[in-house]
Parts: C-alpha cells; structure tokens; sequence
C-alpha cells in the first residue's frame, strides 16, 4: 500500500474514536500523530532496521573498476555458500554514485529458468532516474553466472540499482534449492501489532488514553493493510520470527485498491467529521451509499476485471518480492 493510502487512513481510523474529533476541533493534533504513526512502520523499516541487518558481502562497483560479470561472480558465490553450507548469506549492493546529481545504474536478476545471475551495466542517470543518452559503458557490460543449483522462482524481473542506496538479498537452502529474498530486513518486527499495542499503551501512559489510542491505531491500520497483499507482515513479533503470508488480494503499488483507500479514507473521515460537529449535516444512509458503499463497489468491480484480463503469470512468491521492489520505489524516491 502506497504512503498516502496509509496516511489517510490512520486519520480516518482515529475519527472514530470518541472524543477525537472535538479534541481536534480545540486544536489537538490527535488526528495528525494517527496519520504519522500509520507511516511508523515503513519509517522504521526503511531508515532505522536496514542498517542493523547483519551483512556478509557488500558488493560497492566504481565507475572506473565496473565489471558485471565480477558482481554476478560474488553474488552467485553467495548463493552456492548458503546452499552448501546450509546458512543463510546475506549481500548488499551498494549504488555507483559520480557527484551530487549522477549515478551509473545497473540492474541485477535471478534467472529461475536458467538458474543464472545476470549483472547489466545501465545508463548514467540523475536524481530523477531520467538516463542520458548514449552513456551505456561499452566494456564489461553484461556478466552471467550459473549458480549451479534450482532458484527459486522469485521476482525474475531485473532490479535497479541507482539512486540513493542499493538492494539487499538473503540466500537461504530451503531443500535442494536456493531461496531468494529481497529486502530481508523489512516488514518484521515493525510491522507487527505486539508493537502497535506496545507503542499505544507508552503513548497512552505518556499523553492520555486518546493519543495513545490513535498511536496503536495507527500503526495497526497499516500492518493490517499491508496483510491484504502478497508480502504479509509479521503480526505476532516476538512470538513469532517470521512474517505471516499474506492474503494475496492485490499487490502494494496496485493503483485502483490504493485509490480506492484513499478515496473510502476520505469519506469517512469527512463523515464522522461532521456527524460528530455541532451541527451535522450530512444524513448517514444516503452519503455512506454514495460516498462509500456504491464508490467501493465499482471500483473493486473495475479491480477484478482488470486482474482478469491479465491473468496471473507469477507465483504468489513472486509477487511478494514484486511488493518489495514497489515499496522501494515509493520510500526511497
């Protein structure tokens, strides 16, 4: 789920609660802190636990010593040590950064067809991701390496590595195949509820029931949304270490389930904003038919129609590394 369809709902949620809206009526910022804890989760994810995941190869190319066939070398040796060791194996990519507003891009993909690692030198980019013409490196362009054993059939598109910071992989054997796993450090135990109630009592204790009550709110708001897609989240941390599959309804960057988040977020938001004025105005039954009911309707209609006529070409693994990839996009960017 986009950032704005989490933000948006973490307010709607809170609108809720009773006393919520006359306390922002007298300036509170009850609903904001809703809407700010609901983007808690990928924050801590994405600029806090990505720095303690635990790396055993940092692969960090120059622009003078590039060589693609040299990562697809190192990543591949990664893959064949967890699988021949049985441990898990961690590599971090780091980006080729030439000043300010430049990069080298390149692009990395896991081959399940052909068991390959494909290293791809990509154009010199800006901060906009927009590429030069004619800045492909005409040496060492492409590498290509066997890894030996099955891969997983995991995200098979290429990956890009540009901007900002570089991806992550793990490897891990599971059987007589080797696992990949994109982004091994997100959604774990940021996006768990034991952390939303954890988080919502300190609040509560801190700042009064209601703001500890939209804090938990919040957060809960957006790990349940996120468990409606491929990647799942990790509902009972501690108690559990892994993350729960999710239900599989559509994927994080799908545009109409996000518009149609962020559309129900607003009506009812607005709904409760005036039914719990001086002087509501709006009758229940007509606005939640038009403003919620019949919206809902036609857009998951149009949702399910769309899924139809592209039918599923991915496994469910697949996609839930593709809802990694699409969350990189929208946080790093």
């Amino acid at each position: 789920m986009k950032g704005i369809a989490h933000f948006i709902s973490g307010i709607a949620a809170v609108t809720f609660l009773p006393g919520a809206v006359a306390s922002a009526e007298q300036g509170s910022l009850v609903l904001a802190l809703a809407g700010a804890c609901a983007l808690l989760p990928d924050t801590l994810d994405f600029k806090f636990a990505r720095y303690f995941e635990q790396i055993d190869d940092a692969i960090a190319p120059t622009e003078a010593s590039f060589d693609a066939q040299a990562i697809a070398n190192r990543i591949t040796a990664a893959m064949r040590t967890a699988f021949k060791t049985g441990q898990p194996r961690t590599v971090q990519l780091y980006t080729i950064r030439l000043n300010s507003t430049l990069w080298r891009q390149y692009t990395i993909q896991f081959s399940p067809a052909t068991n390959e690692v494909i290293a791809r030198a990509g154009p010199l980019i800006n901060t906009a991701q927009i590429p030069y013409p004619h800045s492909e490196l005409s040496h060492a362009a492409v590498g290509r390496t066997t890894v030996g054993v099955p891969v997983v059939h995991t995200y098979d598109a290429e990956i890009s590595v540009d901007i900002l910071s570089g991806p992550c992989f793990r490897f891990e054997r599971h059987g007589d195949a080797i696992h990949v796993t994109f982004l091994p450090w997100h959604r774990r135990w940021s996006h768990s509820l034991t952390l939303a109630a954890a988080l919502g009592l300190v609040g509560g204790l801190l700042l009064g029931p209601l703001f500890g009550a939209a804090i938990g709110l919040g957060i809960a708001v957006h790990v349940l949304q996120d468990q409606l897609g491929f990647m799942g989240t990790n509902l009972l941390w501690p108690l559990s270490q892994k993350r729960t599959p999710g239900l599989q309804l559509f994927r994080s960057g799908a545009p109409i389930p996000n518009f149609l988040t962020v559309w129900l977020a607003a009506a009812l938001t607005l709904f409760n904003l005036d039914r719990f004025s001086a002087a509501p105005h709006l009758t229940a039954g007509p606005y939640l038919l038009l403003a919620v009911i019949l919206p809902a309707i036609v857009m998951l209609a149009a949702h399910a129609h769309r899924q139809q006529k592209k039918p599923r070409t991915f496994s469910p693994e697949a996609l839930c590394q593709a809802d990694a990839v699409a969350e990189t996009k929208e946080i790093e960017l």
